[in-house]
């Protein structure tokens, strides 16, 4: 990394029951030289992910008081953040080091993309395949790219952040991508989760980005983001 680097990165984490996993994300946070400041957003948890993000003094705790969504609840954290450079991490992921926090950092803040995207390594069999992760958690980009949008952004259901938001904005004005693959990091399907109630919302997630974006909508997003990846 240049060493002429200084800008700094305000770290956003959306968290709902996540208590067995989110320590382990915000340990690979705390000490990151170019993060500085760490926000928890709790959306309603009903176990105790707010009792282990308070051990961590350094992390800004903020809770939704009933269960609002990924969106709303990463719209409120933005709105909270103060640097100029924003990072998106999940709470669930598994085997995050400093590392591939640097690594998905770089490419924004050395100025060789706009947005970088993690590629996780239990990612969908055809999104490692293509070098793509369309619904991917973790990305970085500078808050000005975004701002203006929050209201629009807290009212999206879902993966609709992800592939009705970030997707279309990157493929409307022709933003740089970085994608970044973690081979060490992964994260927690749904299923894995709640079996029967993660199929359910899957179903229904997929149900919804598929009406958003018709059927050539996916297609039409892999095509135009890859045109548009970086080395």
């Amino acid at each position: 990394m240049p060493s002429n680097i200084t800008s700094k990165v305000s770290c956003i984490i959306p968290a709902y029951n996540e208590e067995s996993r989110i320590e382990n994300v915000l340990r690979a946070v705390l000490s990151h030289p170019l993060i500085s400041e760490i926000i928890v957003i709790d959306d309603g948890s009903q176990d105790n992910t707010k009792d282990i993000v308070k051990k961590f003094q350094a992390v800004q705790l903020f809770v939704n008081e009933k269960n609002m969504g990924k969106s709303y609840t990463i719209a409120r954290g933005i709105r909270e953040a103060k640097q100029d450079i924003i990072l998106l991490l999940d709470a669930d992921l598994i085997g995050l080091l400093e590392k591939n926090i640097t690594d998905l950092i770089e490419p924004v803040i050395s100025g060789r993309a706009d947005m970088s995207i993690s590629l996780r390594q239990n990612a969908v069999w055809f999104y490692r395949k293509i070098g793509l992760d369309l619904v991917s958690g973790e990305r970085v980009f500078y808050k000005k790219l975004v701002e203006r949008d929050l209201e629009k952004i807290q009212n999206l259901f879902g993966y609709g952040l992800e592939t009705c938001y970030f997707n279309k904005l990157i493929i409307k004005n022709k933003y740089r991508i970085k994608i970044v693959f973690w081979d060490n990091v992964s994260f927690v399907w749904k299923q894995q989760k709640d079996f029967w109630s993660g199929w359910k919302l899957d179903i229904i997630m997929n149900f919804k980005i598929a009406r958003k974006l018709y059927f050539f909508g996916v297609p039409y997003q892999i095509i135009r983001m890859l045109l548009l990846k970086v080395k």
